[in-house]
């Protein structure tokens, strides 16, 4: 009877998180978090274990539904920032849906993955974890390295001699360096000297990442007058078995490495995997990245439940951590199971809530719904640092000042997630935001460098 408490659980979590999701940057760690802080009041309602199913049903939920703000409202989180180019390609094609289609057919083969990952998970990884648990800080500089020596030119060549085609050729990188560097620091800032006050310092990342990554595409959404085509309902998509077989096992083997390694996350370990593979097809990019940031969510979730290992990847596993671990097989083999109802689940609707938003937006002028996604941005960023303080201080006051610094942290990153789109560079660098600062902690130098940017005092 237990295991149907579990998977009714999982159920109501994934329906719980498919509205959320489709609000452009509220990730659902943020909804978890403000659900950490209202245990203590819905302690008898809700038990830990039953907790762990719900996150497990909200993380599945969001990693598949997701797709639909970042393909049409262009509003994506730092695990969908790769898929929007192809995504709005199809969108501006009239095949928004057939993109969303795609990724969600991506996701399920994400899941297919993780279970197929079941029997040998509880003997692989715990030894994986051994063997790279020395060499972490080396490889997470290596994957920045990687980042940054794969931005090529993209000069045009047609520039005068001289300096003026030197910079034609350059400035694309020097935005890069400059993107990365930039939001390594504010990292910095927001690691070591928060501006948030103390029950909201949790939430000092999602100002950020929505400056960085959503407010811009937004912004020139609205500066580029964008007007959408009709979109098609396409009955088919246009992949074989073998397409999708092929974009399922790249966007798996990023996943994976963005779910086992620290930092990393999905699109970085997708993005790997792509040059890896050899990936030159908008549907397997589209795809794999479906594949990857649920196999990077839900699997970086999942090795929390996985017995001998109990791995914390992740926001999710983090807060749920500090309730409940779980110790026994029969715990993980249920999560998996959930997992995979929830996924199902999630999968239609998906299908359903994409053919609703169509046509919501056939009769909604597309400026008008980018003017109001800009204003659930900001209402985003200001309200959840807002409640995430009064609900720890009960203080008015705090929390106005809590909204405030949101504002700020956004406005800040708004202006580095800017420079990558003037200047014509990859918006991964705005990664830099974690990849900087984690890499020089475990390398041993955080606390150095934060020293010499004056943020230890």
């Amino acid at each position: 009877m237990e295991i149907l408490h579990y998977f009714l659980f999982a159920v109501i979590g994934a329906l719980v998180a498919a509205p959320l999701a489709l609000l452009p940057a509220l990730h659902i760690y943020n909804v978890a978090g403000l659900l950490i802080l209202g245990t203590a009041a819905l302690g008898p309602l809700l038990p830990p274990q039953h907790l762990a199913m719900l996150f497990l049903g909200m993380i599945t939920s969001y990693a598949i539904l997701n797709t639909i703000p970042s393909v049409f409202f262009s509003a994506p989180d730092e695990s969908m920032v790769f898929i929007v180019l192809p995504g709005q390609k199809y969108l501006m094609q009239g095949r928004g849906y057939e993109a969303v289609a795609l990724t969600g057919i991506g996701s399920l083969g994400g899941i297919a993955v993780l279970l197929l990952l079941t029997p040998v998970a509880p003997r692989l990884f715990p030894v994986m974890r051994a063997v790279l648990q020395q060499h972490l800080h080396w490889i997470l500089w290596t994957v920045i390295a990687f980042m940054l020596l794969s931005e090529w030119p993209k000069g045009s060549d047609r520039a005068p001699a001289g300096w003026r085609r030197w910079w034609d050729g350059w400035r694309n990188l020097v935005a890069g360096l400059a993107t990365f560097l930039l939001s390594g620091l504010l990292g910095f800032v927001l690691m070591y000297r928060s501006v948030l006050p103390v029950y909201a310092a949790y939430q000092n990342l999602l100002p950020a990442f929505v400056g960085l990554f959503a407010v811009p595409w937004v912004v020139q959404n609205l500066l580029a007058r964008v007007e959408l085509p009709p979109q098609h309902m396409a009955r088919d998509v246009d992949a074989t078995p073998g397409l999708i077989g092929r974009g399922v096992f790249a966007g798996a083997l990023g996943g994976l490495f963005a779910a086992f390694f620290p930092v990393v996350t999905g699109g970085i370990g997708g993005l790997i995997a792509g040059h890896a593979t050899a990936q030159r097809d908008d549907r397997l990019f589209i795809l794999s990245q479906g594949a990857a940031k649920v196999v990077y969510y839900v699997g970086g979730f999942l090795l929390l439940f996985v017995p001998g290992l109990y791995l914390t990847r992740g926001g999710m596993a983090w807060m749920l951590s500090t309730l409940w671990r779980p110790y026994t097989p029969q715990t993980y083999y249920t999560a998996v199971a959930a997992v995979l109802l929830a996924g199902v689940l999630s999968y239609f609707l998906l299908l359903v809530l994409a053919r609703g938003v169509i046509r919501f937006m056939a009769w909604v002028n597309y400026r008008s719904v980018s003017q109001a996604v800009l204003a659930v941005l900001i209402l985003v960023v200001m309200g959840v640092p807002a409640l995430g303080e009064y609900a720890g201080s009960r203080d008015g006051g705090a929390a106005l000042w809590a909204a405030m610094g949101g504002l700020t942290i956004c406005a800040v990153a708004t202006g580095i997630g800017l420079i990558p789109v003037l200047w014509g560079a990859r918006r991964m660098n705005c990664m830099g935001v974690l990849l900087l600062p984690i890499a020089l902690n475990m390398s041993g130098l955080g606390a150095t460098v934060a020293g010499w940017l004056g943020l230890l005092k």
